[in-house]
């Protein structure tokens, strides 16, 4: 099918900064999709008119049900830098749609600040928790953020400050590109005073560290007290091991089987960009504590379900590497973790149990593998000297999956 479905990037100059090209598939449209704003920016052209609806899906739907019109969608900027086009992707074949952006809210933003676009941490608030600031926050960091509205940069600016970052300087740009454009400015995050500013803004961010912030690198690794426990968690140096093992990358997808504090699952989306989990707890109270860790620990879309495996894994979506971090013994649940498991994926399972290492050893006869021993000792108090104390030794089993 020829493409029916375009969507051109406005900006806040309107139809008089954008393309001839974009402005004949305006012109030529039998159909407008966009919001109040840029729908009155077309005048009285005749088209029939579509507005945003809530759920969104709603309005992709009403889309998909005008396939063969030309459809004409207009959005704000790039719509390929966290917006529409983005959404539409999911939806529909790239052969169906034209795609014209306009300068992005990041673009402009780094021309006016005289920023490297490429040395700077894009990333959006819109539609999204604030929480998520908390993995990209660190020490002479540049942040350029999309806002949900008005009230998002003093959020910002208290989240900074509480993390330890109030000395931060914090500069407000809003209608970017347009005759209502406004710069606002404060040296520090903890001087924001709450300044008018428009819906329509960006957050840019020059992190500067307090000497009460506290650094905590997205390598693998955290220490244990930045984990809410019972106890029941996969310590800082076996952690660290095990996701050396697992191996995460871009966009990848984790299962957490027996999640505990969830710590391996943040750990993994911390590490790579865009990288996913689920962690897969019985207990309400574990699953209380994992999403508070992911939202302090900067990964508030850890996906969090109830039960235990091997039922509560029916239905979740293939994952690329597994974690079985607790309930190994119960029957099927290695079967079925490696049954789901993508090819060319990886599964990694610790046990603590002699009953543990009886079950992987089965599995590591039948499937190969890769079995290490784990002992960490650290240095305590022994009066008035100190001592090794050993922690409880663990065995990992390694297993990649074939691609073919």
């Amino acid at each position: 099918m020829s493409a029916w479905l375009s969507i051109i990037g406005i900006g806040e100059d309107g139809l008089a900064g954008i393309t001839p090209a974009a402005r004949r598939l305006i012109d030529d449209a039998e159909v407008l999709v966009g919001g109040e704003r840029h729908l009155a920016m077309a005048g009285d052209h005749p088209a029939e008119r579509l507005t945003w609806r809530v759920p969104l899906t709603d309005t992709v739907a009403d889309i998909a049900a005008q396939r063969g019109r030309r459809v004409c969608v207009l959005a704000t900027g790039d719509p390929q830098s966290y917006g529409i086009g983005v959404t539409l992707g999911r939806s529909f074949d790239r052969s169906e749609m034209t795609i014209i952006p306009h300068l992005s809210a990041f673009s402009l933003a780094s021309a006016r600040l005289g920023w490297a676009l490429q040395d700077v941490q894009c990333l959006t608030l819109h539609g999204r928790p604030l929480d998520l600031i908390n993995l990209y926050v660190a020490p002479e960091q540049r942040l350029l953020i999309l806002s949900e509205n008005a009230t998002t940069p003093g959020q910002v600016a208290e989240r900074l400050t509480e993390l330890g970052y109030g000395s931060s300087q914090m500069t407000v740009l809003s209608n970017m590109g347009g005759d209502r454009e406004q710069l606002v400015q404060a040296e520090t995050a903890a001087d924001w005073a709450d300044p008018a500013v428009s819906d329509l803004n960006t957050i840019a961010v020059e992190c500067r560290a307090g000497p009460d912030a506290r650094l905590m690198s997205r390598v693998p690794g955290l220490p244990d007290e930045l984990f809410i426990s019972d106890g029941q968690m996969t310590k800082r140096e076996v952690r660290a091991m095990t996701l050396a093992a697992l191996s995460p990358t871009p966009g990848a997808l984790l299962w957490d089987v027996g999640a505990g504090s969830g710590s391996v699952g943040i750990e993994w989306m911390r590490a790579a960009d865009r990288a996913r989990a689920i962690a897969i707890e019985p207990k309400p109270e574990r699953r209380a504590r994992i999403a508070g860790n992911a939202a302090a620990l900067g990964v508030p879309l850890l996906r969090i379900v109830e039960g235990t495996a091997p039922a509560a894994l029916d239905g979740l979506p293939a994952p690329d590497a597994v974690f079985i971090g607790g309930g190994i013994t119960s029957t099927g649940v290695i079967s079925a973790c490696w049954e789901a498991l993508k090819p060319g994926g990886r599964l990694v399972a610790n046990v603590v149990t002699l009953e543990g290492e009886q079950t992987i050893g089965r599995y590591h006869g039948t499937l190969g593998g890769e079995l290490v021993r784990m002992n960490v000792a650290r240095a305590e108090p022994v009066g008035p000297y100190q001592g090794w104390r050993p922690l409880m030794g663990v065995t990992q089993w390694r297993l990649d999956k074939s691609r073919r």
